[in-house]
């Protein structure tokens, strides 16, 4: 039930509710509302110097009004300018707009000429009445909803901008460095003034592709604003506490490397050296670990794991599926519980279908602290879960955790003897790498550590791309490798039919393999099927039994089958880039020449769009993950590598990572010298930029 609204205070009209919804509460966030496009209306064009195809606005007088129903229910109202005549016809029509387009009345219309065999017309032009003065700039065309009119927006708008305070917030010496980075020396209220009320003769190709030096100003401070408030949230981080974890010779992590059945590549030894040096310091460690797919970096985490446990404190792994918490599990049991037993330490196991008693039994060997590591998915971070003492906390596939997951995990460490807050130190891991500039701006707050070679042995991925008419040559491939004693996967993307979507499924993909390779065990895997299902069902596939496993994505991330050898992917087009990147990386884990058969169905006799084009051809042309990151971030932006770091982090509204690396090297440089010596006004800049968003950000 709603509180009722204070007797002076007047219940909000339909159009301030979709204000709210929109986030315009300030006034200063009406004033960065910027438009999406302009029209022009500060000029009349005459018929006979219009060209079809062109947005024009005419003016003339009505000479005929007709309603027909042939092919369909249509409007027809003819216009005279004195230089030739138009139709302007209308599908959709209201009485009050036969009332306007009466014949012999003047009237203004505005939109799209076309020619055709009937004469020229506009189809659904904005119209009203002739008479008063031509507008003196182009009229802004602001994002929107169904609830909020764009008059009504526009008036909202320019009473914010009269209103709002836009006076600088960067000092002069920040000014003079912008100055030599943006063309021309605007302020903010210049350069929002101008973007809402552009003159005619200014170059919409530069409004529109935000190249203009008013658009240059907004993006740098925008980016200013961003980077302002990840430092202060790293500056506020280092003022915490954290368990310092020193290392020492002939220790738990030396024992390690002595039992491991490999050595480590050089990336894999530097890295662990850089985060041994975070954990012997008290504040927090926040690092990133990334590396391609394949790449070891669970061996990294395993390391530091052991330095946590042999400075007599607890660990915690968590990962995004019980597929891979449980490949995690598998692997750190057999490295670390050999040399924990001797210590009365464990391995702990954590997941929200384990049955209530052996759950109890967990949680108490996790209070008790005889749990040295507890692996697990998200019922890692659960309330009833107690640590006795959690010193590292390490997150695998980072992007699929949200901020208050990732706070709630941080919160599991109490005060230190002298009563002050502490909190674990933090590892998260991705296997899909952030490009330079995604490092720079949205994970600037993370110190990041970088694989960047895969251990020897591995072989490289031939990746090809067919069409789904092709799909009986690519079974015939699948007989082959089986026959070789090698194992097949096979993804897709929906799990049953859907109406929606007209896609193969699992289920059907399932029934039609089956089928075609008689004698051959082919197994189905997805994310509807019980637990005990779907762990029956991998260990069949790990253990060299099940031929082929037809799966939905739950095999994304994880899966380490080293006989493996070919990867089909139907229905590629559907997927993102790095999606597919991960799939991939399923295979090419052994000795044997590996494939990956990317099928895609185009539709109904037209071709892929771009999009899915450009994303298949950087999979046919590269394995390198920073290179598909690369590529994945021109193609889709942000979005897809921040995952659920974007219910924290706040979008870049103006700011494009692709095409203003200048304007970000000019941010975070000005940062850190704007919260050292102008502190007040840095806090400003934040507030006005991101309100309340900013405090995500520490996460």
């Amino acid at each position: 039930m709603t509180a009722p609204a204070p007797a002076d205070r007047k219940p909000l009209s339909a159009p301030q509710k979709a204000m709210h919804k929109l986030g315009l509460v300030r006034d200063i966030d009406l004033a960065l509302h910027l438009p999406l496009r302009y029209e022009d209306e500060t000029r009349i064009v005459k018929l006979r110097d219009a060209r079809d195809g062109q947005m024009v606005q005419i003016e003339g007088t009505v000479t005929d009004v007709e309603v027909t129903y042939r092919p369909r229910r249509q409007l027809l109202v003819t216009l005279d300018d004195g230089s030739d005549t138009c139709t302007l016809r209308f599908f959709s029509f209201y009485p009050s707009h036969q009332k306007t387009l009466a014949v012999g009345a003047r009237i203004r219309a505005r939109g799209e000429l076309r020619g055709g065999f009937v004469g020229r017309t506009l189809l659904h032009p904005a119209f009203k009445l002739a008479g008063g003065e031509l507008p003196d700039a182009l009229t802004p065309v602001y994002p929107t909803s169904a609830q909020l009119p764009q008059p009504y927006l526009r008036k909202a708008v320019a009473g914010a901008l009269g209103r709002a305070d836009l006076s600088e917030t960067l000092p002069p010496e920040l000014l003079r460095s912008l100055g030599e980075v943006v063309r021309g020396s605007w302020t903010l209220r210049q350069a929002l003034q101008y973007l809402h009320h552009p003159g005619p003769d200014v170059s919409l190709d530069a409004l529109e592709d935000r190249s203009h030096p008013a658009w240059q100003r907004l993006k740098a401070e925008e980016l200013l604003a961003q980077q302002l408030a990840q430092f202060t949230a790293k500056r506020e981080r280092d003022a915490l506490r954290a368990p310092a974890l020193p290392t020492r010779a002939g220790g738990l992590p030396e024992q390690l490397l002595g039992v491991l059945p490999f050595g480590l590549t050089a990336a894999q030894r530097r890295v662990s050296e850089e985060i041994a040096r975070d954990l012997s310091r008290t504040v927090p460690m926040h690092r990133l670990l990334q590396g391609d797919v394949g790449s070891g970096k669970t061996v990294v985490a395993a390391l530091a794991a052991a330095i946590a446990i042999d400075a007599g404190w607890q660990c915690a792994l968590m990962a995004p599926t019980e597929i891979l918490a449980e490949q995690h599990f598998g692997k750190l049991v057999g490295w670390l519980e050999p040399l924990l037993a001797p210590l009365g330490k464990r391995v702990a196991w954590l997941t929200g279908s384990q049955k209530k008693k052996q759950r109890q039994e967990m949680l108490d060997l996790i209070a008790s602290g005889e749990a040295a590591l507890v692996v697990g998915t998200h019922a890692v971070i659960q309330d009833q879960v107690q640590f006795k003492n959690l010193a590292l906390a390490l997150i695998d596939e980072q992007h699929r955790f949200g901020v208050a997951q990732r706070l709630a995990l941080r919160s599991k460490l109490g005060a230190d003897e002298q009563g002050a807050a502490q909190e674990p130190h933090l590892l998260m891991m991705t296997a899909t790498p952030i490009p330079r500039t995604l490092a720079m701006s949205y994970y600037a707050d993370l110190d990041v550590s970088t694989i960047d070679e895969l251990p020897p042995g591995r072989t490289p991925i031939v990746t090809k791309v067919v069409s789904d008419s092709r799909r009986a040559e690519v079974i015939e491939r699948i007989r082959a490798q089986v026959a070789q004693g090698r194992q097949v996967y096979w993804v897709c993307p929906l799990i049953e039919e859907s109406e929606a979507l007209d896609l193969s499924n699992a289920t059907a993909t399932h029934a039609e393999l089956s089928e075609a390779l008689p004698g051959v065990l082919v197994g189905l895997l997805h994310s509807r099927m019980a637990p005990a299902e779907k762990k029956a069902v991998m260990s069949m596939f790990s253990g060299g039994q099940m031929g082929v496993l037809v799966s939905t994505t739950v095999i994304e991330v994880g899966v380490d089958v080293p006989n493996a050898s070919l990867m089909v992917i139907e229905h590629a087009e559907r997927f993102g880039l790095s999606q597919l990147h991960q799939l991939r990386g399923r295979v090419g884990r052994g000795a044997a020449a590996s494939a990956c058969v990317l099928m895609y169905t185009p539709p109904d006799g037209g071709r892929l769009g771009e999009t899915a084009r450009e994303r298949l051809r950087a999979m046919a042309e590269t394995n390198d993950g920073f290179e598909i990151a690369r590529r994945d971030l021109e193609i889709r932006g942000p979005g897809e590598f921040l995952g659920a770091r974007q219910s924290g982090a706040p979008l870049l509204r103006f700011a494009d990572l692709t095409t203003d690396g200048h304007l970000l090297d000019w941010a975070r440089e000005a940062a850190p010298w704007m919260l050292a010596h102008r502190p007040v006004q840095a806090e400003q800049h934040i507030a006005r930029w991101l309100g309340t968003r900013s405090a995500y950000l520490k996460a």
